[in-house]
């Protein structure tokens, strides 16, 4: 029953979108975002196979913070930076991963917008540098490689694959 008495429950306060605009509300936003798990499979799975994954993955974040850990393979290019050196480093045939540090940041968000309005094709990788570490995945520092254990509140700690 979706009512107290006959007051509406905060959840249903609002209701539902149809099944049909749910599914394209859901399919659109899976076309602007991947997961942190979706991202390392496929880094994983092309450096297995000696293959590319067919995205790069872009940090928009400051140098101190790209220092202090970053996506292995990743590109540093700054959020400011994107207007004048996208084009250089980027080729606008190859869609575009972006992250920053985490859910508290929107930063990923402005690297994509920047980057769309020049012209790429872009996805911004949900969680951010936070959940890439959290969820154990080895990553890059100024002192060299460095990983952490799997946070079970993100990630599984004894499966490879959260079954999403």
């Amino acid at each position: 029953m979706t009512t107290t008495g006959t007051q509406v429950n905060p959840v249903l306060r609002t209701p539902p979108a149809s099944p049909a605009a749910a599914a394209a509300y859901f399919s659109a936003s899976l076309a602007f975002h991947a997961d942190v798990s979706d991202v390392a499979s496929a880094l994983a799975t092309a450096a297995a196979d000696g293959t590319d994954p067919g995205f790069v993955v872009i940090d928009s974040r400051s140098t101190a913070s790209w220092d202090q850990g970053h996506v292995p393979g990743a590109v540093h290019l700054p959020t400011a930076l994107i207007p004048e050196q996208a084009e250089q480093l980027l080729d606008k045939a190859v869609p575009v991963v972006t992250y920053c540090w985490g859910p508290g940041c929107n930063g990923a968000t402005r690297a994509a917008l920047a980057l769309a309005e020049l012209g790429f094709q872009v996805k911004e990788m949900l969680g951010g540098f936070e959940y890439w570490a959290r969820e154990g995945f080895a990553y890059e520092t100024w002192e060299g490689p460095a990983q952490r254990a799997a946070d079970p509140l993100t990630a599984p700690v004894d499966a490879e694959d959260c079954g999403c």
